[in-house]
C-alpha cells in the first residue's frame, strides 16, 4: 500500500521534512517513488510547499495521506482529505500501560469501596488495642538498668 507521508530530514533542533509517495513498508528515511513538497514547521507562513496536483493525482491512484498529512492538507484547502483524518480519540492506544478512558470508570467506581474496607479495618485495629491488657511501666534506675515495678 502506498503512503503519502513525512520524511524528516534538517539537523537537530531544526527539522525539515519532505512529503513523499513511498510504500508503507519501506523505511522512514528509505527510499520513495516521488516527492511531492517540504514542510518546514518552524516557518508559519509558506512552511508548507507542496505540489497539489500530484497529491490528488496519487490519491486517485490508491495513495492514502497519513494523519499529519491529510491535516496539512485540509489547512491548504484540498477537498476530500476528511476520511484520512482520524481523530485523537478515536486512535488506539499504543502503550499498554496506558489504560483508555472506559477502563477507567471501573477503577473509578471500586475507589469507595476500598476506602470503606480500609475504615473497616481501623476500627477492627482500634477495638485489638482496646482489649489488650497495658503493659506495666519500666523504669530506668541510674545504673541504666530497668527495674519493674512489683507490687508491695
Amino acid at each position: 500500500m502506498l503512503r503519502i507521508r513525512l520524511q524528516r530530514s534538517g539537523r537537530e533542533g531544526r527539522p525539515n521534512y519532505r512529503i513523499v509517495v513511498a510504500e508503507h513498508s519501506a523505511p522512514i528515511k528509505g527510499r520513495y517513488i516521488e516527492l511531492l513538497g517540504t514542510f518546514d514547521p518552524l516557518v508559519e507562513k509558506h512552511g508548507f510547499v507542496v505540489d497539489t496536483a500530484k497529491v490528488e493525482a496519487w490519491i486517485k491512484k490508491g495513495a492514502k495521506p497519513t494523519n499529519t498529512i491529510a491535516r496539512l492538507l485540509k489547512g491548504q484547502g484540498i477537498k476530500g482529505m476528511e476520511p484520512f483524518i482520524v481523530e485523537m480519540k478515536d486512535r488506539k492506544v499504543k502503550n499498554p500501560k496506558e489504560e483508555p478512558e472506559a477502563s477507567a470508570a471501573p477503577a473509578a467506581e471500586a475507589a469507595p469501596a476500598m476506602e470503606e474496607a480500609s475504615k473497616v479495618e481501623e476500627k477492627k485495629e482500634e477495638e485489638v488495642k482496646a482489649e489488650a491488657p497495658a503493659e506495666p511501666a519500666a523504669e530506668v534506675s541510674a545504673e541504666g538498668e530497668k527495674k519493674e515495678d512489683v507490687p508491695a
